[in-house]
């Protein structure tokens, strides 16, 4: 039999009986890092057992074929990480498909999860919710993570280190708006904190130096006052001059296929980030103009900047009724001075 069990997330004191009494039973204990499981078998005083197998991020294939092994003998093993659930936002998923693929007996050995503990703290609502995990490190990825939610109506749960936590509210904020939202530090521990208000206000009290802690947040979902959801893969407009995180954003659009609208009577001075000027190169211009010159101004918008989004159905209507097949690249230099 697989048991996965789930770890204390803080306090040691929430590990379960039936937790306790499953490491102290099983042959076979499969870990994310065995040195920390071992930690929490010497408190409680559970003896070493017959065999300790590590899986970690990197190694599940390998270890998995271990654990699968052992099951396939009739030994039981259980498999925990170093908080929470195995298999949410840490290793066991695919250890779980694997057995289930094989018809291998399994169960869940319930415990702490950050995520329920956050979404009950918040205060917002719980009738239903959503959990994103991590979000990406990536601007332009972190921005559509938000997008993509942006019309839900249910209240959004994940996790997030606390050295990206103030750029990941930031991000929230300038995607959702002003939702009421609660940022959770070091849970069921000692200094267990909520911090709650807006996702501006929250997102403007964690830009200084990073908190202690892991750390999960709780965003309110949509609702009638939000007015109607952003179209999915609008377009992001940039002001000159870009912050090094908005160029790389922009980067990372135009790199992935996007359309940028220049207006045609201004020339920008464009840097480029490092490792990215091909990126920057790869301008879309309206097909039949003048290579010397800026592209095409397609949206009365774009007068007040550069407008960009993904390369979307969605994205081509809002922008301009041409099709895809009339635009063609044209070679913009990664520094370009005004006349």
């Amino acid at each position: 039999m697989l048991y996965l069990v789930a770890t204390p997330i803080g306090n040691l004191g929430d590990l379960s009986p039936r937790a306790l009494e499953t490491l102290r039973a099983v042959s076979v204990i499969a870990a994310e890092d065995t040195r920390h499981t071992w930690q929490l078998l010497s408190h409680f005083g559970i003896p070493r057992p017959a065999r300790m197998i590590s899986y970690r991020e990197g190694a599940e294939e390998r270890a998995g074929a271990e654990i699968l092994e052992c099951l396939r003998a009739g030994q039981d093993v259980a498999l925990c990480t170093d908080a929470g659930y195995p298999g949410v936002s840490d290793p066991g998923f695919r250890l779980v498909r694997d057995a289930v693929a094989e018809g291998l007996p399994l169960t869940v050995v319930p415990g702490p999860s950050a995520a329920d503990v956050a979404l009950v703290l918040s205060g917002l609502p719980t009738s239903s919710w959503t959990f994103l995990g991590f979000p990406p490190r990536k601007p332009g990825a972190l921005r559509r993570f938000f997008a993509d939610e942006a019309a839900s109506p249910h209240t959004l749960v994940l996790y997030e280190s606390p050295f990206r936590v103030g750029k990941t509210l930031a991000a929230a904020a300038e995607v959702l708006g002003p939702r009421p939202a609660a940022v959770c530090l070091e849970l069921t521990k000692k200094f267990e904190r909520v911090e709650r208000g807006t996702l501006p206000e929250l997102s403007a009290r964690f830009a200084g130096p990073p908190p202690k802690g892991e750390i999960a947040i709780v965003v309110g979902g949509r609702t009638r006052k939000d007015g109607a959801p952003p179209a999915p893969g609008g377009p992001r407009r940039f002001r000159w001059p870009m912050s090094a995180d908005e160029l790389a954003e922009f980067a990372d659009i135009v790199h992935g296929g996007g359309i940028v609208l220049v207006p045609t009577d201004t020339v920008y001075g464009v840097a480029a980030a490092p490792g990215r000027e091909d990126a920057l190169a790869r301008i879309v211009a309206a097909k039949g103009r003048d290579p010397k010159k800026p592209c095409q101004l397609l949206a009365a918008s774009a007068e007040e900047g550069i407008t960009c989004s993904t390369l979307t159905r969605s994205a081509m209507a809002w922008n301009t009724s041409t099709a895809a097949s009339s635009y063609r690249a044209i070679p913009l230099p990664s520094s370009v001075n005004r006349p």
